[in-house]
């Protein structure tokens, strides 16, 4: 089956992650920079969905149905490398979680994971500031803004150097703590909040 893409309809995601962040830290100097808390730390919860043939995954590619909190959204994403502007995304605001696993499942896609996550939002001038936790491994720090030049003024504020970011999906943040590949990352059917799995625990890097 021949690849495909969508980057002329898609926007380019600009962000950088930055791991191993102190929470208290970030949120002190948010505060002393002026940023403003858009909402607090809350659950997230998300189905991730390829066709069965795993057509999406050969080119980079997921769909995802995430809850919020506060809305929920269906999204198309595509990393095409990791770099700041690598990777593609369209994303839909609905009304209905439920539903909308339901119309993917009608139209042949078939969910390949059930992820949960905390996240914590700010705003510094136009930039996006997420405080991050996914299950097993530290905090990050997510940064999104409308151009280069914005991102790496808020990771100087924030006291982040800009050779320590990292671009594209949580794979990255994963293997800074196990020896782990990006496809056993991605077959991973379930990352929620409970202790690390026994399978995962014999993995994790040493210093």
């Amino acid at each position: 089956m021949a690849s495909f893409c969508y980057d002329r309809q898609m926007q380019t995601e600009i962000e950088a992650k930055f791991i191993n962040v102190n929470v208290d830290l970030i949120r002190k100097k948010l505060k002393d920079a002026g940023a403003k808390l858009i909402e607090p730390e809350r659950l997230m919860k998300r189905h991730v969905f390829d066709y069965p043939d795993h057509r999406l995954e050969a080119i980079g590619g997921w769909v995802r149905v995430r809850d919020e909190g506060s809305k929920i959204t269906m999204s198309y994403k595509q990393l095409n490398d990791r770099t700041l502007h690598g990777t593609k995304e369209v994303t839909l605001v609905i009304d209905d979680y439920e539903q909308a696993k339901q119309f993917l499942d009608s139209i042949g896609l078939i969910i390949d994971s059930y992820q949960e996550t905390k996240r914590e939002s700010w705003k510094l001038d136009d930039v996006d500031v997420e405080i991050d936790t996914w299950p097993w491994i530290p905090s990050f720090v997510e940064l999104e803004a409308p151009d280069e030049a914005s991102i790496k003024a808020a990771a100087k504020t924030l006291g982040f150097d800009w050779k320590d970011a990292m671009h594209g999906s949580v794979e990255t943040a994963y293997q800074d703590v196990y020896d782990v590949t990006e496809e056993e990352i991605d077959n991973w059917e379930l990352i929620t909040f409970t202790p690390v799995p026994g399978w995962l625990e014999p993995k994790r890097k040493t210093e």
